[in-house]
């Protein structure tokens, strides 16, 4: 553990009170009928960060009352485009002005490096600006070629209600990346965060409203899964969901929402592969594997997770990674300096640590790491930044999304291996290639059964390029022009220009 680069330090200034999160229904914040409420206790400080109002189906039956409304008498889906732009613009700027704030929260919350929810939520407001310039240059077709008295006309229009759940790891960005455009789109929307992490969308309703969004636009509900979000999910009033979170989850939403044939778009699990070539930029690759496993605490559906490595560099390059393991910052989350915070819940450590045990039971080597850590005056919520080789393709360690800051390394021969081991998975979000020869990364990424797949670098993200992924980790896209799409039905408008139509019933 000495070895290790460790950040104890807590002069950071603390939140003076727990933060009190309430529901946002028809433009006013209210409390839950039954008076319930839940804490949320700092996994990195041990301090109550936030006391939340926990909802029920009353408070749910009344955010989708509150978003029906307002979509059938069009206060929002009938708006000119660019009076929607305008608030979703607005909000962007009051997200700039607040990031110092929403960040601490979230910190406190997650656990996650507080340079890291400031990039969150900071980047977050480029992607409100992106969807405002989605509603402004939508369109749909027209055909004037079906004959000299029929003009063709497909217009798009907003699906309508839309229920918006969202996860613990990045509570801002990923409400940013669904909200926007859906409003974009002119859908009305029920949120509900995760009970984990509520205060970010919580703090959102004030944003909305000081930026003008009409009441019963968007409504945020506090509070669990069950009765919360099953509700959102199955309401005869809600035209879609959009879900992100584990594939277990994502399996029971599409069940449940298939009953009234809803829409649904999941963001799910992944178990992403970088794989590196001998003649790669070994120095560069090895820095974007170690920030790819580490980042968010390795608590992000894009964690690259699983390397697969030549094997003529294998043991050279794991030994590069070890080394910048040993030197990544990790510790106290409210330090600018901070690259590694806490893990979210006591419950999730263990996950993680059964994870690494049953593979060293299994014959795996563990290179660095392997155990969790207490760190000085910040409790014990902390898992050393691990990697692990001799490892099979078959154990659980490999398979399964550990989501915790844990690397595991397998090695190829050739470039048909390679593919091979990438593909070896029911997850399909993002997958690397690291290599200079163009061919070989362009026959990886045509080849790789992933919805991104990056070249000599990781995780580089933007609003114009749309995220999601193939077989169990999702469907759907996010961001970009699809995923603003998939909050549109598209509708053929046939109109006949003139009385040209020959009569169908033959009269005497």
């Amino acid at each position: 553990m000495s070895d290790l680069t460790i950040f104890a330090d807590q002069t950071t200034e603390m939140l003076k009170a727990p933060y009190q999160a309430r529901h946002y229904i028809d433009g006013t914040y209210v409390d839950s009928a039954d008076g319930r409420t839940s804490e949320r206790i700092s996994p990195s400080h041990g301090i109550v960060v936030s006391q939340a109002a926990l909802g029920s189906a009353v408070e749910t039956e009344a955010a989708i009352k509150s978003a029906r409304a307002a979509f059938d008498d069009g206060r929002w889906s009938r708006l000119p485009a660019k009076d929607r732009a305008a608030v979703l613009n607005k909000v962007a700027d009051l997200i700039e002005q607040n990031v110092e704030r929403l960040a601490v929260i979230e910190t406190l919350e997650s656990g996650k490096p507080i340079s890291q929810a400031r990039g969150e939520c900071n980047g977050a407001a480029d992607l409100w600006r992106y969807a405002a310039s989605l509603a402004r240059t939508a369109h749909g077709d027209s055909h004037n070629t079906l004959g000299a008295d029929i003009l063709g006309v497909v217009v798009k229009e907003p699906i309508g209600v839309v229920s918006v759940i969202t996860p613990w790891n990045f509570p801002f960005w990923i409400l940013s990346q669904k909200l926007p455009f859906a409003l974009a789109a002119g859908c009305t929307c029920v949120v509900k965060p995760s009970e984990v992490t509520p205060s970010t969308t919580a703090m959102l309703g004030d944003l909305l409203q000081e930026a003008g969004l009409p009441a019963g636009v968007c409504n945020i509900v506090l509070g669990y899964g069950d009765p919360v979000g099953s509700l959102m999910t199955t309401h005869s009033d809600v035209d879609m969901v959009t879900f992100t979170g584990s594939t277990a989850v994502g399996k029971m939403i599409t069940k449940s929402a298939g009953d009234s044939l809803k829409k649904v778009a999941l963001e799910l699990g992944g178990k992403n592969p970088q794989v590196i070539f001998p003649d790669a930029d070994l120095e560069n690759a090895a820095d974007a594997v170690t920030f790819g496993v580490y980042f968010n605490v390795g608590q992000c559906c894009n964690s690259s997770s699983r390397i697969i490595v030549h094997e003529d560099i294998a043991d050279a390059f794991v030994e590069r990674v070890v080394a910048l393991s040993r030197k990544v910052v990790f510790g106290n989350p409210l330090h600018a300096d901070t690259q590694v915070g806490a893990i979210v819940t006591p419950d999730h450590q263990a996950k993680i640590d059964g994870y690494v045990k049953e593979a060293v039971a299994a014959g795996a080597e563990v290179c660095l790491g392997g155990h969790h850590m207490s760190v000085a005056g910040l409790g014990s919520q902390f898992y050393e930044p691990t990697v692990i080789r001799g490892v099979t393709p078959d154990m659980a360690i490999v398979r399964e999304e550990v989501f915790g800051p844990v690397l595991t390394v397998l090695t190829f021969r050739s470039l048909d291996e390679a593919i091979a081991l990438a593909n070896d998975s029911t997850y399909g979000l993002s997958a690397g290639v690291w290599s200079e020869n163009v061919h070989t990364c362009l026959e990886f990424c045509r080849r790789a059964e992933a919805g991104t797949v990056w070249t000599n670098t990781w995780m580089d993200g933007f609003p114009e390029l749309s995220f999601g992924g193939m077989k169990q980790s999702g469907q759907g896209r996010e961001i970009g022009k699809y995923g603003y799409e998939e909050f549109l039905e598209v509708k053929s408008l046939v109109m006949r220009i003139g009385r040209t139509r020959a009569p169908w019933v033959k009269m005497a």
